[in-house]
């Protein structure tokens, strides 16, 4: 039976007393996305550092294509590519000169280091960039540029560490349209992520973290169908006022509500109950309903379903490092 791409096996690792991650396991099959989705501080930065043998685990041990990354660090770290939520290029060099060097590292031949970095420039739409000194680039280019420094040793798995963390909406886009175009080349991408729409995507499974803990690891539509399709209602209104969450959510039969733009999703059990109230209140507060409708679960939906926790905890931008 072939190795799968990453194993871990009873991962655990303590700071001071602190079990920032609590005996986990799971794998990763060979040239899938995996999406490893959590809160901030939920262990999933330090998960992935224990698997790039950039930190120890205090117990348990973790596999790259069957070799073991405790005892053989070396191998592992030549056959993986790392894309920190910080970058770690040189603001003093070019675009194409980073490239290069990263090769060099790598002990790529003169000749191959630089086909290979005209050739990422090419594939990652750098090429017009290739002579400006990286801190002059934008965001999404840094992280583009990054990202293909990350794949000059052709690696076959690459780790990416909330790749679209702090982009705006467009380069965030062309930097989903890039992994996808990257998956197609078969390289297995494990994917850390509080981004619940990017998680839902991308991946072909996602493995949620809390607390240390994984508390469910499925195919996103495994995950979702954990969640009754007949409890979730979408209210569209021509208003919104923060405090509408506050006081839908102590109405009756209310288990969770979440306010998007002009969009009201109310989670229940007991649907008719619910009908039956939101009409009047809304009244009340003087918001019009334009539409009303029961919808599918998303994976956001399933999300605070199996974790019990509010979404605002998932647009935290910065994970606790450690």
């Amino acid at each position: 039976m072939e190795n799968p791409a990453i194993e871990v096996r009873n991962l655990a690792k303590s700071f001071h007393g602190f079990w920032a991650i609590k005996g986990i396991s799971f794998s990763v099959h060979k040239g899938e996305i995996f999406g490893f989705l959590g809160p901030n501080g939920a262990g999933k930065t330090t998960t992935l550092r224990i698997i790039t043998g950039l930190s120890r685990a205090t117990k348990g041990e973790a596999y790259v294509f069957g070799h073991s990354v405790s005892e053989e660090e070396i191998w592992v770290k030549e056959h993986i590519g790392v894309v920190p939520e910080i970058s770690n290029l040189y603001p003093e060099l070019s675009v194409l000169d980073n490239l290069i060097f990263i090769g060099q590292l790598y002990g790529l031949p003169k000749k191959e280091r630089s086909k290979r970095a005209n050739q990422l420039l090419k594939d990652f739409d750098l090429e017009q960039k290739r002579n400006v000194l990286f801190a002059k680039l934008s965001k999404g280019m840094k992280r583009r540029l990054t990202i293909a420094a990350a794949l000059m040793h052709k690696p076959a798995i690459i780790f990416l560490d909330e790749p679209t963390t702090g982009l705006d909406v467009a380069s965030s886009r062309h930097l989903r349209l890039l992994i996808k175009k990257l998956h197609q080349s078969e390289v297995t991408i494990f994917l850390t992520t509080h981004n619940i729409a990017e998680a839902e995507e991308l991946c072909q499974r996602i493995a949620i973290i809390v607390k240390g803990k994984i508390i469910a690891l499925d195919t996103t539509q495994a995950l979702k169908q954990k969640l009754p399709a007949d409890n979730l209602l979408l209210i569209k209104i021509d208003k919104i006022d923060p405090s509408l969450k506050q006081k839908l959510s102590k109405l009756p039969a209310v288990k969770n509500v979440i306010l998007e733009d002009y969009l009201i999703r109310i989670q229940s059990d007991d649907l008719n109950s619910v009908l039956s109230t939101i009409p009047s209140f809304l009244q009340q507060e003087r918001v019009k309903i334009l539409s009303i409708n029961t919808s599918s679960p998303s994976l956001e939906d399933a999300f605070i379903h199996l974790t019990g926790l509010d979404l605002e905890l998932m647009k935290i931008d910065k994970e606790m490092k450690g």
